[in-house]
C-alpha cells in the first residue's frame, strides 16, 4: 500500500505549445483533462485511438533523477498531466487508484517518444524508457488539485 501526493498539474492548449501549470484541473470521464490538447482532440497523437490519452502521470522522482544526470526538465516539460511523489506508477497498470476523489485506472506505461525528445533535450528518450509515466482512464471524474493524496482504491 502506498500514499503519495500530486505535486503539479499541467495542460497544453494545443500540440507543441508549452505546458501550463495549474493548481487545479477538471478530469472528465471518457474525455480527459478539461482544456488539454487531448481533451480537445488536437494533440500530436489524437488521431491514434489505440492508446488512452485521457490523463498521464509521471513520478517527480524520475524528473529529479534526470536532473542528477544532467538532464534538466521541469515536470511540465515531460508533457504529462500530473506529477506525483511517492507513487509507484509502473505498478498501477491494470489497477484502479484515487487522485483526490478522482478514480483512475492505469492502462499502460507512457513510454517516451521522438516528439518528446525534439521538444526537450538530448538524452531524455533513453533516460525515460520504462520511467516515462503512466496513461490512465478516468473512471470517476472531478477536480484534481495540487496536494491531493494519491492512493490505491479499495
Amino acid at each position: 500500500m502506498f500514499k503519495g501526493v500530486v505535486v503539479s498539474i499541467h495542460i497544453a492548449a494545443d500540440k507543441s505549445l508549452p505546458m501550463q501549470q495549474l493548481a487545479e484541473a477538471n478530469a472528465l470521464v471518457g474525455q480527459g483533462i478539461e482544456g488539454d490538447r487531448y481533451f480537445l482532440g488536437i494533440g500530436t497523437y489524437s488521431h491514434s485511438r489505440d492508446v488512452s490519452r485521457e490523463i498521464t502521470l509521471i513520478e517527480i522522482e524520475t524528473i529529479e533523477a534526470l536532473q542528477r544526470r544532467g538532464i534538466f526538465l521541469n515536470p511540465g516539460d515531460a508533457r504529462r498531466n500530473v506529477a506525483t511523489r511517492g507513487v509507484p506508477l509502473n505498478h498501477l497498470v491494470g489497477r484502479t487508484f484515487l487522485v483526490g476523489k478522482v478514480c483512475l485506472r492505469g492502462t499502460r506505461l507512457c513510454e517516451p517518444c521522438e516528439y518528446l525528445a525534439t521538444m526537450t533535450q538530448k538524452g531524455v528518450l533513453k533516460e525515460l524508457i520504462h520511467r516515462g509515466g503512466l496513461r490512465a482512464d478516468i473512471i470517476i471524474g472531478g477536480a484534481i488539485r495540487v496536494g491531493d493524496a494519491v492512493m490505491e482504491s479499495e
